[in-house]
């Protein structure tokens, strides 16, 4: 359940609580994500599935099966229809989400695909891989499109703003970079750094700013036409894993992210305090996911857990 223990949290008006545990997965559970229209939610495991649960009743729909290895990001197209898949067997599957089944393997990475997205008209996926690039892909044809010799260690995190023309890229080599989703070229470097890491990276909603996660500890949001990092994060920990974070903008605005003390973390947005640390998960939060209409957070925990678990805010 919720803990506000900590002296230096500013309550949420409408704290979040626990409402229920979903148990499917046999691994560690690497992602779940809302699908956009709020009615489904989609896991992806280490045990080579994705299930796909009703984000009504939390009951199971149906699994995914396909992949030969660990399945470590997901992503949904806009109309909720279909789902990407990043795996460890050096592929992208594209599913059918109502039927059910895979309708195309992309094929082309070298080593294990990290992490995956789709743009917002959904006819591009980004991928980012352990053989240090990023590709641009065409879903109609299932092709590459952009083979992009983006950094000098594994890719983290891949992620288009919202018009899709641009793609963000993270690695554990420290950099963050912008690029030109029509010409694959870089256009700017948001951060170079040897040390640490750069984990996790996504736009914000609104396209003008960009959250970012370092493997020491921190949450920077980003101002992305001014370069410059408006705010800081911190109170989770966050040293080894990609974890993810997100928007939270269906009630009060928050950041939300996982935390390797099996915690799910909320801020304040503006105000960067942190407002609450959801407990019950048993090992490292890993990925978390907000609802897109109502207040509703799903998070996923590893190994030690393999569940994931649906919190709620009291109306």
């Amino acid at each position: 359940m919720a803990s506000n223990s900590n002296n230096n949290l500013s309550a949420p008006s409408r704290p979040y609580r626990h409402l229920k545990t979903l148990v499917g997965h046999h691994r560690a559970v690497s992602c779940v994500k809302f699908s956009n229209d709020g009615m489904l939610i989609a896991s992806a495991s280490l045990d080579k599935t994705l299930i796909l649960w009703s984000s009504e009743t939390l009951a199971q729909i149906s699994r995914l099966v396909g992949h030969t290895e660990g399945v470590s990001d997901l992503a949904w197209s806009s109309d909720s229809h279909y789902i990407c898949s990043a795996s460890d067997d050096r592929t992208i599957r594209i599913w059918d989400a109502r039927a059910a089944e895979c309708v195309k393997t992309l094929r082309g990475h070298t080593d294990f695909v990290f992490c995956v997205n789709f743009n917002l008209q959904s006819n591009l996926i980004v991928s980012g891989s352990f053989d240090e690039t990023v590709r641009v892909w065409d879903v109609k044809t299932g092709r590459s499109v952009h083979v992009i010799s983006a950094h000098s260690m594994p890719v983290t995190s891949v992620h288009f703003n919202r018009d899709g023309s641009l793609i963000i890229s993270t690695s554990h080599d420290g950099s963050c970079k912008i690029w030109d989703t029509a010409t694959g070229s870089l256009l700017m470097t948001l951060i170079d750094d040897k040390a640490p890491a750069v984990s996790f990276a996504k736009f914000s909603p609104n396209g003008k700013f960009i959250l970012v996660a370092t493997l020491d500890d921190t949450l920077r949001l980003w101002n992305f036409t001014t370069g410059k990092f408006s705010k800081i994060y911190t109170g989770h920990v966050n040293h080894v894993y990609c974890i993810t974070s997100t928007f939270s903008v269906t009630g009060e605005k928050y950041i939300v992210s996982g935390s390797e003390d099996n915690c799910v973390y909320l801020w304040d947005l503006q105000g960067r305090s942190m407002v609450q640390k959801l407990e019950g998960h048993s090992d490292t939060v890993i990925s978390v996911s907000c609802h897109p209409k109502e207040n509703k957070i799903a998070s996923a925990g590893l190994e030690g857990d393999k569940t994931i678990r649906i919190w709620i805010q009291d109306t």
